[in-house]
């Protein structure tokens, strides 16, 4: 018997998923675009949803690829791809072609927004660092993208003959004492460092800052544990854009 609704956040290195019955999550976990036996803990599952919801940044290729796995397991379940919007609810994107914003973005402001009125900057720190700020009306007042930790950890040593190292020392802010610390402590500087400058120059209020994203926990550590941290921010805007859906 179908039941509840199976949520898909579709990064561009892997996907993480949740199966909810109303407010409970039955089930959770992650799948990596380039493991070809990746997405069987999913399609395994012995709860049969009644509805797919999917956010996805992924390349059309593994988005086809996706959904034909999710169609031939859940053939009754309707399949959803939540698209950027010009304005969902009362948050209004700041691009000339909304569209072409990515839903991440989109639906983890989205989800802060419903938690807090007050202008907000909401950081996601996954293959990419993007930071978003939001007014208290609603209006997105624009953002950046940045390459993520392993983004600047691989073209570091893919462009650099003598940058190599075999431990992996975790990221700090204190000079590094090796080729690996100085590399991960270089980076943790970049990506905390690119945080604080954004939130120095925006100008006005002092945001509300939202940390998500895979690496969110220990960019916000480095950063003293600022703000508050929300895994599922993508998965809460997904609810709330599914819920504008159908009240339209």
């Amino acid at each position: 018997m179908a039941t509840g609704c199976l949520q898909i956040d579709m990064g561009n290195s892997s996907a993480k998923w949740r199966l909810l019955a109303g407010e409970k999550i039955l089930a959770r976990g992650l799948f990596r675009h380039d493991d070809p036996n990746a997405l069987e803990a999913l399609l395994a599952q012995p709860n049969a949803p009644a509805e797919i919801w999917v956010a996805s940044v992924s390349s059309e290729v593994t988005e086809n690829a996706v959904s034909r796995s999710l169609q031939q397991r859940w053939p009754q379940a309707p399949l959803w791809f939540a698209r950027s919007e010009a304005r969902s609810g009362d948050l209004v994107n700041s691009y000339e072609q909304p569209s072409r914003m990515g839903v991440d973005r989109w639906l983890a402001m989205l989800g802060a927004r419903h938690q807090c009125r007050q202008r907000i900057a909401v950081i996601d720190a996954g293959s990419a660092l993007t930071i978003d700020l939001v007014a208290a009306d609603g209006r997105h007042e624009g953002g950046y993208i940045i390459p993520g930790a392993s983004l600047m950890e691989r073209a570091l040593l893919l462009d650099t003959d003598r940058v190599r190292f075999a431990e992996q020392p975790a990221y700090g802010l204190a000079p590094g004492q090796s080729t690996a610390e100085a590399v991960r402590h270089g980076i943790a500087l970049a990506q905390a460092g690119a945080v604080m400058l954004a939130l120095r120059e925006a100008a006005g209020p002092p945001p509300a800052v939202y940390f998500c994203g895979g690496a969110g926990p220990t960019l916000q550590a480095l950063l003293d544990g600022i703000g508050e941290l929300r895994p599922d921010l993508v998965f809460d805007g997904l609810e709330v854009l599914a819920g504008l859906r159908c009240s339209n």
